[in-house]
């Protein structure tokens, strides 16, 4: 597989080698991205949705272990042009409706970080938006902060994967610093009805969270099926 077959969507003002370089930067252990891998081995081809940067490397990566199209959508350039344009106040309505993917349409969705640099309404909307895209039994991997930015530079982590077990970080300029960590409570209830299925404190004070989407999420406006002796009496 080509790795232009593996891109089923990639916007055209993406450069095509944004990973070049950074090759010294800090590799750390990842305890999610094995299990957020499993968790899509059993589906074929699967499809990926990654709100991060083009990363080339990461592309062939999840082309070779899961056999996988890869669709990119860059939401940290989203919030750097809403900041640059003085326009913050508008990025929770941007993101209702930044995502064209149909409902229940996406395997697997890579958030990396992002939610360390929006506010919470701006998260929630998004978090509305994964959890509408994402499948029935589909899996949502994101990482969140657990302490306070104070004097923060405003950098992004353009996160590189380097096998199963490991991530390497490339930190890269951004219109922002990370904002003020969200609690799990918080966390929880932005992403509902997903189950959080694993949660890992890092020794950098990264928490992943893998999520799935339960096989089947009953429609709470449909009536209620009448079993067949409800259905004997009402005649």
């Amino acid at each position: 597989m080509s790795l232009s077959d593996l891109f089923s969507r990639k916007r055209k003002d993406e450069p095509d080698a944004v990973d070049s370089g950074g090759g010294d930067s800090p590799v750390h252990p990842t305890k999610a991205l094995g299990k957020f891998l499993s968790s899509l081995n059993a589906t074929p081809q699967p499809l990926l949705l990654d709100l991060g940067p083009v990363v080339g490397t990461n592309v062939t990566f999840f082309g070779e272990e899961l056999g996988c199209k890869i669709l990119v959508e860059n939401v940290f350039k989203d919030i750097d042009r809403h900041v640059t344009e003085a326009k913050l106040e508008e990025l929770p309505a941007f993101l209702s409706k930044r995502f064209p993917q149909a409902d229940a349409s996406v395997d697997g969705i890579l958030c990396w970080d992002i939610f360390d640099y929006v506010e919470y309404k701006a998260a929630q909307a998004l978090a509305r938006q994964l959890v509408r895209i994402l499948r029935p039994d589909g899996a949502l991997l994101a990482q969140f902060s657990t302490t306070e930015p104070k004097n923060a530079p405003s950098l992004y982590t353009r996160y590189v994967v380097v096998d199963r077990q490991n991530l390497q970080y490339r930190p890269y300029p951004a219109a922002r610093p990370r904002q003020r960590p969200l609690v799990n409570r918080d966390i929880q209830r932005m992403f509902e009805p997903l189950r959080i299925t694993e949660s890992f404190l890092l020794k950098n004070n990264l928490r992943e969270v893998l999520f799935r989407k339960p096989p089947s999420v009953p429609d709470p406006a449909a009536p209620t099926p009448r079993s067949e002796g409800d259905a004997a009496k009402a005649s």
